[in-house]
């Protein structure tokens, strides 16, 4: 039970950094190359720091491949999945409150539910494709680079679709806060969710499929 408290500590961390720099970000004005870069780089040192404890997920899709993998016992998935929303939720209230009229008033994205679904299922998709690939086979165990690759794949679909397929979220954790701060309407938010748990078990299923060792 102490083990399994610290890996649900953990992914609370990771998501709440990881959310709060979405938050800030995307509210006091950062520049188009300095957010994504930002959060890809919240992401990947979260990774690194977490990864040997908890797998560093940090987003629910990610955990969800995993779970259908057999890399997440089935048992552990359900407090992930809580661990990651209320950190991601605590950040964002934790932003609003530090922010306070910093805030820059924005209209939430519009996009075309065509182009939302398939640009967050397919960065999606690759996010934990990697993520399988790169952190849970006997062949890369042990590797130093799987932080990167992961961090990096969220930060080529920032820069492919976000802000304009997408939101770019790539995350159910992102999808709901960007929810809450207004960055999407809720309409969206909740499609956006569930193109990123598509993405993540078809991509769980693809990996089964093409990695030939023993699990």
């Amino acid at each position: 039970m102490k083990e399994s408290c610290k890996k649900y500590l953990v992914e609370f961390i990771g998501t709440f950094f990881l959310i709060f720099t979405v938050a800030s970000c995307s509210l006091l004005g950062a520049q188009d190359v300095i957010a994504p870069l930002a959060i890809a780089s919240a992401l990947m040192v979260m990774v690194y720091a977490g990864g040997h404890i908890s797998g560093g997920h940090y987003n629910p899709a990610v955990s969800l491949a995993a779970a259908i993998r057999g890399a997440l016992p089935w048992k552990q998935f359900a407090p992930y999945i809580v661990s990651q929303i209320l950190g991601g939720v605590v950040a964002v209230y934790t932003f609003l409150l530090m922010a306070g009229n910093s805030i820059i008033a924005l209209t939430p994205g519009n996009f075309s539910l065509k182009g939302l679904l398939i640009a967050e299922f397919l960065f999606t998709f690759a996010l934990c494709y990697v993520v399988l690939l790169t952190a849970t086979t006997k062949r890369t165990q042990g590797n130093s680079y799987f932080g990167l690759a992961i961090g990096f794949t969220v930060l080529t679909g920032a820069f492919a679709v976000g802000g304009t397929l997408c939101a770019g979220a790539f995350n159910p954790a992102v999808g709901v806060c960007a929810g809450l701060l207004g960055l999407i309407p809720w309409s969206f938010a909740l499609w956006t969710i569930l193109a990123n748990l598509l993405g993540g078990a078809i991509a769980s299923l693809i990996f089964k499929f093409v990695n030939n060792e023993e699990e």
